[in-house]
């Protein structure tokens, strides 16, 4: 597939220097955004306008002058694939040929079709994701009158017995089973215990499967384990991988929601690792259909865990988390109060700028600023954004290494005591300065309040963004896998989550996996920012505009405005009360 020419740019400027006004962060006048997406300008208009700012302290215009070069980014793998139950439909994001199922309950009426030879699907494990799929799946099929039982497998003495059938599953009904005589009595084996105790319990899960039976993973986490152990999957079962691009919470609520809209959701991944008949296609395209994915989109089990791992250390969670504790330092410092540092760092965030960038894209949000929030957004961009691709660049390595896969089984394996040492869980974060003053702000914060837009903010964000994006996309994922894992994900499903409850909550409940990652990781954006963007800024270090420019002509943007059209039209609403603590936690929770 030929890949389209990359852009550079060579810019001239009548002054190098950066107002002292951006130095001292002063509050930037912001517009008054609606959100609404199928009216926002194309993306021609808006790039138009992106180039008329003038970023002078002296008034001076930048002129911008696009010159050709030979493209330099790895061409996206292209997944094609075939079904005989659902209608597959082809996407050109970028100028690369994509294929995708578009989900809606309409066709809730192929599931028995998809399914075909399946009586019962076991969900094992009630975590982030089974309560979810475990209710969608039941929901959808009773929809198309389907007789497959869903039964949730779990570990005796769970505490999420209680949990499961306040749900509805019950021992009585046959929905509700002990982890090992569920897996043992279905054909199709959903396995969404947390990633560290799928490496400590594989063999076992295994062994239990029965011959022909399918293997459903929501991650490639076990896959990357095995690979370091030089093993693979047993060879007389399928295994497939339908990956939600967002919380398990969100899977669920954006499903109720949905229900008379013809459905919504959070847009998943699915891979075919083995299939040893013929049918796992179908049954993976079937199962996302079922959960409520607006559309579905083809991967490896390797690209999606190395892009599901990396995104969680970065944009999703890790390199949220790091910038928002730099910038609230930085903004206090300087004399801000700490109530209006902290709307101006997470609130800006999980609020404003992630809804214009769900509705909207990343352009309009730049173009929403007046000029002076024009010259503080670049000024911001133009120094964030390599010491965020310093450390996304290392994440990504270390997570194709293995190196992040081994982490995550060890630390699990530290949770309790063992060889005569004493047992480390998690700790809690949000005790904190920072976060006892956010839990001040949310609870005198009106209703439907998403914060302001400050410029610094959304100029740092959009940096770590599109350093992202560009590493995924140096590292050869497809445009739908970079787009969910960098963009749709955290503006659609994680964000709302955290500005509802704080990130602090989130870092604190959320998976096992990502929990770690974000410790590990948060510090190291949150250094790199202060030892060197916020440094730069203070040294009055000229604007990038090369950055600046490729930012607004990027092909991304494009290929995001594509999937917006694919975007169902409700947004998530949660609740300052919104409950996703995992059973295992609540008894320290407050």
């Amino acid at each position: 597939m030929a890949t389209p020419a990359a852009t550079s740019f060579s810019i001239s400027s009548s002054s190098s220097a950066v107002s002292s006004s951006t130095k001292s962060l002063k509050p930037a006048l912001s517009s008054n955004l609606g959100f609404f997406s199928t009216s926002s300008p194309s993306l021609k208009a808006l790039r138009a306008k992106s180039h008329s700012y003038n970023v002078s302290s002296s008034g001076g215009a930048l002129n911008v002058r696009m010159v050709a070069a030979p493209a330099a980014v790895k061409a996206p793998m292209s997944l094609d694939f075939e079904t005989s139950v659902f209608k597959k439909e082809k996407v050109t994001l970028s100028g690369h040929d994509e294929y995708i199922v578009k989900g809606g309950r309409d066709l809730f009426k192929l599931l028995p079709d998809a399914f075909k030879g399946i009586k019962q699907i076991g969900v094992i494990g009630w975590g982030s994701q089974g309560p979810a799929q475990a209710q969608n799946l039941r929901d959808s099929l009773a929809e198309a009158k389907s007789d497959i039982v869903v039964k949730i497998g779990l570990r005796k003495g769970s505490r999420s017995f209680a949990e499961a059938r306040a749900a509805g599953f019950t021992e009585e009904n046959g929905t509700l089973g002990d982890l090992y005589e569920t897996i043992s009595g279905s054909d199709l084996v959903l396995l969404l215990i947390s990633d560290a105790a799928q490496a400590d319990n594989y063999e076992e899960v295994f062994s239990h499967m029965k011959p022909n039976s399918i293997l459903g993973l929501s991650h490639g986490f076990l896959l990357g384990h095995l690979q370091s152990l030089d093993l693979d999957f047993p060879k007389n079962i399928s295994v497939i991988a339908v990956c939600p691009k967002g919380m398990g919470p969100s899977v669920r609520r954006l499903y109720v929601q949905g229900k008379e809209i013809n459905g919504a959701g959070i847009n998943a991944s699915f891979a075919v690792h083995q299939d040893i008949d013929g049918r796992a296609t179908d049954v993976a395209l079937g199962w996302s259909v079922a959960l409520g994915s607006p559309f579905t989109f083809a991967t490896t089990l390797e690209q999606e865990y190395r892009s599901d791992i990396f995104g969680e250390r970065g944009i999703l969670l890790g390199a949220v988390h790091g910038i928002v504790e730099s910038l609230f330092r930085r903004y206090t410092e300087n004399g801000m109060s700490e109530e209006l540092a902290y709307k101006n760092t997470v609130e800006c965030i999980t609020g404003n700028i992630s809804r214009t960038i769900s509705t909207k894209g990343m352009l309009a949000l730049y173009n929403s600023l007046d000029a002076e929030g024009k010259k503080v957004f670049a000024t911001a961009y133009s120094a964030s954004y390599y010491p965020c691709m310093e450390i996304l660049y290392e994440c990504y390595e270390d997570v194709a290494a293995g190196s992040e896969i081994r982490s995550v089984v060890l630390a699990g394996r530290r949770f309790s005591e063992k060889e005569g040492l004493p047992a480390f869980p998690m700790g809690k974060i949000d005790q904190t300065r920072m976060w006892k003053v956010g839990e001040r702000v949310r609870a005198t914060r009106p209703s439907g309040d998403l914060g302001p837009l400050y410029p610094f903010t959304a100029g740092v964000y959009v940096a770590l963004m599109m350093a992202q994006i560009e590493v995924l996309r140096k590292k050869g994922h497809s445009y739908s896998e970079i787009i969910n894992e960098s963009v749709i994900e955290s503006v659609d499903s994680l964000n709302p989550f955290m500005h509802a409850r704080g990130v602090s909550f989130m870092v604190d409940n959320c998976s096992t996996t990502a929990r770690l990652g974000s410790r590990k990781w948060a510090p190291r954006f949150d250094y790199n920012l202060t030892q060197q963007a916020l440094v730069a800024v203070d040294n009055n270090l000229p604007i990038n505009m090369d950055l600046m420019t490729n930012f607004v002509c990027d092909p991304v943007h494009e290929a995001i405005e594509v999937c917006a059209q694919l975007r169902p039209t409700v947004d998530i609403s949660v609740p300052a009360d919104a409950d996703f603590v995992r059973p295992e936690l609540r008894q320290t929770v407050n």
